[in-house]
């Protein structure tokens, strides 16, 4: 499994925190054997400068997954992301499975923030669908449901 997210631009007025929040979960990520990228329409200098002058002051080592760069926003355009008229990508997080399928997706504007546990949730729902075919409840404690 793997999750795909795409920022607007780094550098954004608080942007840092929300990707240190994605950057503290990593190893519990790991631990369910998600692999996790960003992307964005900056360069891979953008991604450097980024990085080392703020993600590795609040990250050990700074950021713990691949930073790619989508100038021209063509990988954005073929998820559906990329507004040719800004130029940018709007900020989206897409959980993939191991066969390459989109099995989740959620875009947002700028002043909202992506829910990490959130993620964690839907990723592990997914992962228990796709190992029983059991339908994974809201709540992590609630009771299951097998499909008929």
């Amino acid at each position: 499994m793997g999750i795909a997210l795409f920022l607007s631009r780094r550098f954004y007025f608080c942007l840092s925190d929300r990707d240190f929040g994605s950057c503290r979960k990593i190893p519990e990520f790991q631990k369910l054997g998600v692999e996790i990228l960003s992307m964005s329409i900056d360069s891979v200098f953008v991604h450097k400068m980024w990085n080392d002058n703020e993600l590795s002051k609040m990250v050990k080592g700074g950021v713990p997954f691949p930073m790619l760069s989508d100038a021209g926003g063509k990988v954005g355009s073929v998820f559906g992301i990329y507004d040719d008229n800004a130029g940018v990508e709007t900020r989206g997080r897409f959980i993939i499975d191991p066969d390459g399928v989109v099995q989740g997706y959620e875009v947002l504007t700028p002043p909202v923030g992506r829910n990490i546990a959130e993620s964690m949730r839907q990723v592990q729902a997914f992962q228990l669908v796709r190992n029983s075919k059991e339908q994974k409840p809201l709540h992590p404690a609630g009771d299951r449901v097998r499909p008929p």
